[in-house]
This record gives C-alpha cells, structure tokens and sequence, in this order.
C-alpha cells in the first residue's frame, strides 16, 4: 500500500514525468539505455522509480559527461543522466516547480513555463530605445560553481517535501562519468543537461541577482535568460556603479562575474550623438547595434535594433556543414527534406523575428550545400548550372519541399 511509504508520491506524477521525458526526446545516460529499451518493461520500470522514491532508497547513477563546443568557442560539458533519473528529476520537477514559479520576476525569462526568449529580446529592444547605457554582464560558469549549501538552504525554503530536498541533494553530488570512462566526483554546481537544473539554476538566480535588482536598483531595468543577463542604465558612471556592485553581490554567493564577457555598452542611435568604445552587444543569438530602419513615411534613419549575430550564423553554417549533404547520394531530396526541415523550421521562426534578412544567407548556404548534392548524386548534372537548374525546376514546382524554400529562399542558376 502506498500509505505505508515513508514518502507520499504519486504513482500518477511518475507517469506523466516518463510522458514528458519521452515528448523531450534526449539521449541514453551510462547505462545506454534508450527511451525505447526503457519502454520494454514500462510498467516494471516506472513501477521500481516510484518504489525506490517513495522509500527513500533511491540513488541516481553517475551523470555522463558530454563535450559539446560552445558558439563563441571553448568547449562546455554537458551531464547526461539516464532515462530513469531523467523521470526521477521530472517528478521532483512537478512537485517543486510551482512552488518557486509564482515567486520569481516577469522578468526572468529561461526555461520557465509560457516564458520565451524571444520575450526577452522584445522587452530588451524596447528599454535600448529608452535608456541610452547596458550593462551586459556574464556569470563564468554559472552552472559549475553554483554552491550546494546556499542552493539547498533556498530550496528548503520553498518545499516541507523532504524527499525533495534528499533527492536534489543526490543529484546535485552525483558524479560526472568522462567520456574515457573515468569517475570524476562533484563538490559544485548543478549539471546543464539535467531536467531540474534550469529550475535551480533559476532559484539560486533568483537570490543571487533578481531580488537583488528589483531590491536595490528599482529604477533600472533587467532581462535575464538563465546565465544570460541585460541590464539598462541612464550613465555610464551608473553602469560602472552597477557592474562593481553586480561583482561584489555575486562574490558573496561563490560566483564570478566574467569581465572578458562583461561590458558598457552605449545604444547609439539617430537622436544620441556620443561616442564610447562599444556600440553593440549579443545577447541570446542576436546582435544590438545601430542599424538603418525606415520610418512610417519612408525616411531612413539609424535605429538600436536586435537582428540575427555573427555567432549564430557561424555556428549553424557549422552544423550545416556536419550535416554532410554532398556525402548523402543514396538518399532522396525527400529523404533529405524529412531529416532537416524540422531543424531548419526551427532557425525560421527563431531569427525571423527581428530584421529577418540576416537569416538568408545561412538560407541560401543550405540551397548551396544541397547543389553539390545533386551534382554528386547525379552525374548528368555534375555542372553547378544544371544542378542549380534541376533543383531551382523542383523548387518551383514544389515550394513546400523545404521550409527555406517556402519561406522564399530558392536555389536559382545565377
């Protein structure tokens, strides 16, 4: 019987924690056990992650380790926990989130529910035209040095649920398992790729940052993503105040303000005649700076605008690149529409939302990349032209074939 558990958990939320791990799709932990080999036995499965939760006797595995190259270069590591700690987290997840959820501010923006980034870039374009000074600022590696004690002081703040508090607790210590197989113990921080770690990284935030603000800067406006963080001022001896006062407050939570990443900008437009070292800032894949706009009567004046970044662009050149098309003649141009349209989709409706012309010529290297396909596929289209040709033919006729394409990016001979 369920009474007799030392700790009340649903059968029901483990349900709907192995839903929703499934809906997120990720990869196999240490054990390489996929979602579908999981699905072998569900029941049994998901039957062992209630039990061993509601007796207390439940221990994660070792977090796997996964190198993956960051935008603006370096490496960051990312922990992989199994499907059956993936379902673990997401029942805790359920249970905790709502209770820290209605206490954190509008305008923190990562990994919250009916929250956006895109939100985040609209609120941060409006306040540039507002205020003339950001400061942006960069947490070194937020999610490696987030302390365990003052993270678990704020969650028992927030839940009478000890099982909650043992089994972050738990997660938080479990180690990392290196790629060469070797056992790295951890002291800090809560691993990115973990499903209840957006939540704490929010809550230590919540503390460390925007209580912080909303407290002892109401008149200055901030947008947070995660580790990614706006802040706009009326000077610059303001945003000096403010970057000194912004290192000693994270000092005293174990955190360190990256001064590399961290800089005063100035939102230089038509009306502001000044000038200061830096112009423009990045923030979450776009790029401030002054940008022609054209007005209701159709002048051109210099506007603070957001549009798609350098980096962005680099780094999805980058996975297009590793996409390989050209090495892919055994499949079908409609092979090749099912494999990358959804990723495609995706970089669409992300960096359209502000000056969408800086998407096209990531969209025309696709149509690029996908001509070299047809001449190696195709020998009697082994010239560029008749390649262009045949596929330019295609799109025409069906334009719904690859969402750039519908989008109105079309290979054409030229």
């Amino acid at each position: 019987m369920q009474g007799t558990k030392p700790y009340d958990i649903s059968k029901r939320a483990v349900v709907t924690a192995y839903e929703r791990v499934k809906a997120n799709k990720g990869t196999y932990g240490v054990d390489e056990q996929s979602i579908e080999a999981f699905e072998l036995k569900l029941k049994d499965n998901l039957y062992k992650i209630w039990n061993r939760m509601s007796s207390g006797s439940y221990f994660p595995k070792p977090v796997r380790a996964v190198a993956i190259s960051k935008k603006n270069g370096g490496t960051r590591i990312l922990g992989v926990p199994t499907v059956e700690d993936r379902i673990a987290q997401m029942v805790v997840k359920l249970y905790f989130e709502p209770n820290v959820e209605p206490i954190f501010y509008e305008d923190s923006y990562g990994y919250r529910p009916n929250k956006s980034a895109i939100q985040a870039l609209e609120v941060t374009r409006t306040r540039c035209w507002r205020k003339d000074w950001v400061l942006e600022f960069d947490i070194k590696g937020l999610f490696d040095n987030i302390r365990h004690d003052y993270l678990l002081e704020m969650v028992k703040r927030h839940t009478k649920e000890k099982w909650i508090l043992l089994y972050i607790e738990r997660w938080l210590t479990a180690p990392f398992q290196m790629e060469d197989g070797t056992i790295v113990s951890r002291s800090s921080g809560t691993p990115q790729g973990g499903v209840i770690s957006p939540v704490l990284a929010n809550l230590f935030l919540h503390y460390a940052f925007d209580d912080f603000m909303v407290k002892e800067f109401p008149s200055i406006p901030w947008a947070r993503y995660a580790d990614d963080g706006i802040t706009h001022c009326v000077s610059v001896k303001q945003a000096k105040y403010l970057q000194r006062r912004l290192k000693e407050r994270f000092a005293v939570f174990g955190l360190e303000l990256n001064l590399d990443k961290t800089r005063i900008v100035y939102c230089k437009d038509e009306d502001r005649k000044g000038n200061h070292k830096y112009t423009s800032f990045d923030f979450l894949g776009y790029t401030f700076r002054p940008r022609h706009a054209k007005n209701k009567y159709g002048k051109f004046f210099t506007n603070f605008l957001p549009a798609m970044g350098g980096k962005a662009k680099k780094a999805i050149r980058k996975e297009i690149r590793g996409w390989k098309l050209q090495l892919k003649s055994d499949k079908s141009l409609n092979d090749i529409a099912n494999m990358f349209n959804k990723q495609i989709q995706g970089w669409i409706k992300y960096y359209t939302h502000f000056y969408k012309s800086e998407i096209y010529d990531v969209l025309r290297y696709i149509n690029k990349c996908l001509v070299k396909w047809v001449r190696r596929k195709y020998k009697k289209r082994n010239s560029r032209k008749r390649a262009e040709n045949w596929l330019g033919e295609i799109a025409k006729r069906d334009r719904k074939l690859f969402a750039h394409w519908k989008f109105g990016i079309l290979p054409t001979a030229g």
